[in-house]
């Protein structure tokens, strides 16, 4: 249906949505936060222009992403599910059509289907929907080679905020010193986001007044590190001092009020206990910072609204917010104690050094970025995370996080905005909505037409369905939400959802319409419903490149069909087992098949090395839910073990000297780690025992691709030179 046939018979039928032009259209993601956050969902955190918003429009109370950064952005510019546009996991080839991180030629994105109906496309911010992030790289998924006119932004997933990774003008490589067309008297990446989309919808303006627009603000706020400005942190200062739970009931009690969740919905376990915290000033203080970074984003929206109400075009714009996942439970920068020296201690930077990756070893003026409890999260030379409790806290009043697709991976605020459009004000809709139902949204408000081929390539068919009934308070009709990421998984089905923690979890069941927070499974009482909706969601996974995976689950009640043999070669699961040497050299990887049968068993790893470096992952196995990897941080050794999703670190008391050139580290049967440098030992420490499921994530040698196994921003990749690892399984 296209706007004129839309407008038409909404009048004809003397329903609210308004006869307006084809109206311009924004959509605001924001990073890593959680469902009550903002203040129009529950939160403290000051945010008055997304209040704004949602009292001149709407709040949608059962919107959902994709559980992580990458997916969601892949299938909000798409209208697939992540894996449909090639980026099911994160910025990794995995050998699978669903998993080659970076979006495919089988999907057209947002840009690429509103420009032939006329609109000018720009996009500002995190772009993070292709692997290839250098200059010297391809260039064929960056934001202009996909339909966008103008782009402002990094390429990669999270980095500095005074000085973000692979900051992009176009199709040029920048850095926040060298851009000779934005020099703010200080830098902070937030502000420039805003200010950029404040810059295209003013030039915009200027030389296409008669000419819709599509703008795609893509913000970093509020994922790790923890940065903000001292004035934004001063704002919360001693805020959080009451701890973890005063905070998160004030949040409940103001979401049940506002009527966001059902009477009878129950607040999820509380993760953390206040009373338990040692460093309470220094875990406040992450709480201070993340709350500054979200009301610095709210001030970059207000100047974003104050920009179309100069021009004029404010009732003419239809504007989304959303969040791209759930609140961020990764324990990044958060383990150790390191204090700050009084003076940079390393060779400042050239202006026209570009940082690449997701952490900086250094700032630009030569300070050390530290992490650990002896210093303040806030500044540039700091890298720190806010932490499982707080994570809790903002998932009020869901369960899990981000990376899982339990309610609290899952769950976003939607506010949509558009005074012109529609008559709706301050009002709440219940209807179950996805981010791949924006692009038919964004297209039926614009009239335009989503293709069956592009540039020569057949177009996988939309799997979106369109919001604009829900506009009008009816309902969306769709069969049922799907969803998959590191092996959990779930389908939503009317009321029910039926959802699972890993490969080898059991089916929960959960209705929805009492159990918002998921606290009440009844998969033992409905053993036929979770017997249909496992087969429901097998066969979404096997036609959306899902199944078969490169690794091999077991799904409890839901049997999976046996592969394709032409597809996924039969493994003997005994000639695998029986391999219990490996030696490997630098760059190598070991996916599905070749990987070490890793599960139940003693290990011990030997690594040579040419060349010593004080950073970076040696030999990595697995992700965020199972896995081990052995690593150097600061000069420590560290051996990462992942078990059920929980993380023990053993670290080695001292930094290595740099003339260290074998490492060892051993994984008793009993669970004694025994870690060694050059034949002398550093440290024996008991861990909770073996692995007890086989990693998902791939073995690899000198980087960490994949979910991070230990306290690291992956890929975290070593700065030495590997000669050789051997790997031995008991």
């Amino acid at each position: 249906m296209n706007r004129r046939t839309l407008v038409t018979l909404s009048l004809a039928c003397g329903l609210p949505l308004l006869a307006a032009p084809r109206p311009n259209i924004i959509i605001i993601l924001s990073d890593d936060m959680g469902y009550s956050d903002v203040g129009c969902y529950g939160g403290e955190i000051r945010t008055p222009t997304l209040d704004r918003l949602a009292a001149g429009g709407l709040r949608f109370t059962q919107f959902y992403n994709a559980a992580r950064c990458c997916p969601t952005r892949a299938a909000l510019l798409t209208g697939l599910y992540p894996h449909q546009a090639g980026v099911g996991h994160m910025m990794e080839d995995r050998g699978r059509e669903g998993y080659r991180g970076t979006l495919n030629r089988s999907c057209v994105t947002l840009a690429e289907a509103l420009k032939p109906a006329g609109y000018r496309c720009y996009a500002v911010g995190k772009w993070h929907v292709t692997r290839h992030t250098r200059p010297e790289g391809p260039k064929d998924q960056w934001p202009l080679q996909r339909g966008f006119d103008r782009f402002y932004g990094t390429i990669h997933g999270a980095g500095s905020y005074f000085d973000p990774s692979t900051l992009v003008r176009d199709n040029q490589m920048i850095t926040a010193f060298t851009d000779p067309e934005y020099k703010p008297a200080s830098f902070y990446y937030t502000d420039a986001i805003a200010d950029q989309a404040v810059r295209f919808i003013t030039e915009h303006h200027k030389s296409h007044p008669g000419q819709p627009f599509f703008l795609y603000v893509a913000f970093t706020a509020a994922h790790w590190p923890l940065h903000a400005k001292p004035q934004d942190i001063e704002r919360y200062r001693n805020r959080y001092d009451a701890g973890y739970q005063a905070v998160r009931q004030a949040r409940f009690a103001k979401q049940q009020q506002l009527g966001l969740i059902p009477p009878q919905t129950q607040l999820s376990p509380l993760a953390g206990r206040w009373d338990q915290v040692t460093h309470r000033a220094w875990e406040a203080r992450c709480m201070e910072v993340y709350a500054a970074q979200v009301d610095a984003m709210d001030q970059g929206i207000g100047r974003i609204v104050a920009a179309l109400e100069q021009i004029g075009q404010l009732p003419n714009t239809a504007l989304f917010y959303l969040q791209d996942n759930g609140a961020c439970a990764e324990n990044v920068g958060r383990t150790g104690h390191t204090n700050r020296a009084d003076r940079p201690t390393l060779p400042p930077l050239s202006p026209d050094f570009s940082q690449q990756g997701s952490r900086p070893r250094q700032t630009r003026d030569g300070w050390p970025v530290l992490s650990g409890t002896g210093v303040m999260p806030g500044p540039p030379d700091t890298f720190i995370a806010y932490g499982r409790a707080w994570a809790n806290v903002s998932n009020t009043p869901f369960r899990e996080y981000k990376h899982w697709v339990h309610e609290g991976g899952i769950c976003t605020p939607l506010i949509v905005h558009w005074p012109g459009g529609t008559a709706a004000r301050g009002e709440l809709r219940h209807q179950p909505g996805h981010v791949i139902d924006l692009m038919p949204t964004c297209l039926e408000l614009a009239g335009a037409s989503y293709p069956e081929r592009y540039n020569g390539h057949s177009i996988t068919p939309m799997e979106g369905r369109s919001l604009v009934p829900a506009f009008d308070n009816r309902p969306i009709d769709r069969p049922a939400l799907y969803w998959e990421h590191e092996g959990n998984r779930a389908v939503r089905q009317g009321r029910w959802k039926l959802v699972a923690k890993s490969p080898a979890g059991p089916w929960e069941l959960y209705d929805l319409e009492t159990d918002r927070s998921e606290m009440n499974d009844l998969a033992q009482r409905e053993p036929e419903r979770v017997r249909a909706m496992a087969a429901l969601w097998e066969a979404w996974a096997r036609r959306s490149h899902v199944l078969p995976w490169i690794w091999k689950p077991a799904y409890g009640e839901a049997t999976l069909a046996k592969p394709d043999e032409r597809e996924v070669p039969e493994l003997d699961e005994t000639v695998v087992a029986s391999r219990t040497n490996f030696l490997l050299r630098a760059g190598d990887t070991l996916a599905g098949a070749e990987a070490p049968r890793v599960a139940g068993r003693g290990l011990s790893l030997t690594v040579q090395l040419q060349r010593f470096a004080p950073q970076g992952v040696l030999v990595a196995q697995g992700g965020t839910a199972h896995g081990f990897a052995l690593y150097l941080d600061q000069g420590h050794l560290k051996f990462a073990l992942r078990r059920r999703n929980n993380l023990t670190v053993v670290t080695s008391p001292e930094p290595l000297p740099p003339t260290t050139r074998q490492v060892e580290a051993r994984l008793e049967s009993n669970g004694e780690v025994t870690l060694q440098a050059d034949g002398r030992l550093l440290i024996r420490h008991k861990a909770p025992g073996l692995l007890v499921q086989q990693p998902a994530d791939a073995l690899e040698i000198g980087r960490d691709g994949g979910g991070a196994v230990g306290d690291y921003v992956p890929p975290f990749e070593f700065g030495g030179q590997i000669g050789s690892v051997t790997l031995r399984l008991d």
